[in-house]
This record gives C-alpha cells, sequence and structure tokens, in this order.
C-alpha cells in the first residue's frame, strides 16, 4: 500500500479536499479500499469482510497518515466497529458491505458534537441519548487547524437505528477503535515529518556544511525519533488487546510524538516552514488536531491512571 500511496499525489488531493473538492479525494480512498484496508475491520460474516483484524488495520493506517490522506478514514473503521457491536439484528447488515468494499465513507458524531468531513461522507450517525440514528444533513461546515479537517454538526432528527442499553457500550467499543486508528495515523504522521526534515537538513548548508551535520540538530532529530520508536509497540500492544488503558496510552504516546516531530519539523526547516506553499504545511497542520482527536492527552492519562489504580 505504500507505494500505491507513494504514487499518488497526495499533497494535491489534501489541497483540493481543504477546498471543498471531494473528488481527488473519493478516488485516492479507492486505492487501500481495493486492497481490503476498510475489510479488515468488518467481520467475515458480512459481504467483503475480513475479519476484525486491529493490528492490520493499525497498520494500514501509519501509511494512511504517512501519506496524509484526508477524509473520514478513521470515522469510517470507527462506524464499521459500532455497527458490527450493535449486532447482525442491527444495521449491521444494510451499511457493513459498502463500508468494506470502500464504496460508502461514513462519519461519526458522539452527543452534540461535531462529526468530520459530514458534507463528504456517504453516511453520517448519531449517538446520543441511547440511540444511533442516521442524520438526515448538517449545518454550517467549519475547518479545523487542519484545512482538511472540516466540521459540521449534524442535522437533529432522522431514522433512528438503534436504540437501548446496548449503545452506550457499542459506542464505548467504536471510540476504542476510533482512538486507536487516531494514534496510527498520528504515528504516520509523525513518521512523514521526520523523513522530510531528515532530508532537508542534508541539502541545506550553513558556514559551508550540511545543517544536518550540526550536534544539536543531530540529537533534536534523534530525539524525534525515539518519541515515534517508543509510540509504535505501544500501539501495536494496544492494537492487539484492545483494552482501553492501552489504547489510551498509545494514543497519548502517538499524539505527542507526532506533535514533537511537528515542532522539531517546523523548527529546523527554518522560517521556510511557515509556508503554506510547502507541502510540509500539510503534515504540519495535522499533528495537533490528531494528537487531541479521540481522547485528548489529560483524558488519554486519566484512563491509564483509572485502570492502573
Amino acid at each position: 500500500m505504500c507505494s500505491m500511496l507513494t504514487a499518488s499525489d497526495t499533497p494535491s488531493v489534501v489541497r483540493a479536499w481543504a477546498a471543498g473538492d471531494p473528488g481527488p479525494g473519493r478516488a485516492l480512498w479507492a486505492r487501500p479500499a481495493e486492497a481490503g484496508v476498510f475489510a479488515l475491520a468488518v467481520p467475515e460474516a458480512y459481504q467483503g469482510g475480513l475479519g476484525v483484524l486491529p493490528l492490520e488495520v493499525a497498520l494500514a493506517f501509519v501509511e494512511l497518515g504517512r501519506h496524509a490522506v484526508p477524509g473520514p478514514v478513521v470515522e469510517t473503521v470507527a462506524v464499521a466497529a459500532l455497527l458490527d457491536r450493535l449486532g447482525e439484528d442491527g444495521p449491521a447488515k444494510r451499511f457493513l458491505p459498502a463500508l468494506a468494499a470502500g464504496e460508502l465513507t461514513a462519519t461519526l458524531a458522539v452527543g452534540s458534537g461535531y462529526a468530520l468531513d459530514a458534507d463528504c461522507a456517504g453516511l453520517v450517525l448519531v449517538v446520543a441519548a441511547g440511540e444511533v440514528r442516521l442524520a438526515p444533513g448538517h449545518g454550517p461546515v467549519r475547518v479545523s487547524a487542519d484545512p482538511a479537517r472540516r466540521l459540521a454538526r449534524p442535522s437533529p432528527g432522522g431514522e433512528v437505528l438503534v436504540a437501548g442499553p446496548r449503545v452506550a457500550e457499542a459506542a464505548r467499543y467504536a471510540a476504542g477503535w476510533a482512538a486507536l486508528t487516531t494514534a496510527a495515523q498520528a504515528l504516520g504522521v509523525g513518521y512523514a515529518l521526520l523523513d522530510r526534515t531528515v532530508a532537508y537538513v542534508r541539502q541545506r548548508r550553513q558556514f559551508g556544511a550540511a545543517i544536518g551535520s550540526f550536534q544539536a540538530v543531530k540529537h533534536r532529530l534523534a530525539d524525534t525519533l525515539l518519541g515515534l520508536e517508543f509510540a509504535r509497540p505501544l500501539l501495536y500492544g494496544a492494537a492487539l488487546s484492545l483494552r482501553t488503558a492501552d489504547v489510551a496510552a498509545a494514543k497519548v504516546a502517538a499524539g505527542d510524538a507526532a506533535y514533537g516531530a511537528a515542532r522539531t519539523a517546523l523548527q529546523l526547516h527554518g522560517a521556510v516552514g511557515y509556508t503554506e506553499e510547502l507541502d510540509l504545511a500539510l503534515w504540519l497542520r495535522k499533528a495537533r488536531p490528531l494528537r487531541d482527536a479521540w481522547g485528548t492527552p489529560a483524558w488519554c492519562r486519566e484512563r491509564v491512571l483509572a485502570e492502573d489504580a
């Protein structure tokens, strides 16, 4: 999948998505979908499902983050997890085959919160008051710190798909998947930022030498790599266990590492790092929103401490 995404012009796709043109993004989305990325989160009992394989999903999402693939990729997997957990007598048969095939994109709002890319998703679900409902539309679109993350509140009303006590447990399960895949996406963003920064310091020269040869620069890059490499096994361990505390630990480690990589990239690129024209900005602006999405660092640390207590 890495070579497949590398061959795509993802910077232009991201810019188009941020400008409200989802066409190139949908074309790019089809490639990992055809490779079975979303089918990895759908049980084999449903047409097109390859089984619920969180480790494989996490590996794939690292690459989606590395290549800055836009769209509600995390939310689509979270919706698949939600529908699966609600059981076969719920709306799973209605939507899971299309989600597995990549024919349907989905997003999710919890309570009165925002839904990511509700204007581009084919399925907008809202979990609130013990119900899962199908939103009939959405409100005004707002842009987050990352212009390619477009937020909107789902419209009130709509078809109630499921109601009852099982909704809360299914929502917690889906949120765990969302946190896991967001952590994987953040880790991929961090590695992309580090790779681009290493390439830059090798060719940027000062005082007759590449700045990458300076000891202070080497130390900064080494610290960034250590943060990412520390987060990676936590991510894979969380994918194997799906325990709340493990997922929270992976989320905070990956989010902090990606944000640290963004700070390093910005500093070592100097003034050029602030320019929107430089493709680096597309990854820089993803780091903080991904760090905070589906569980802020403070919330994640509370989950870890609560389970260890």
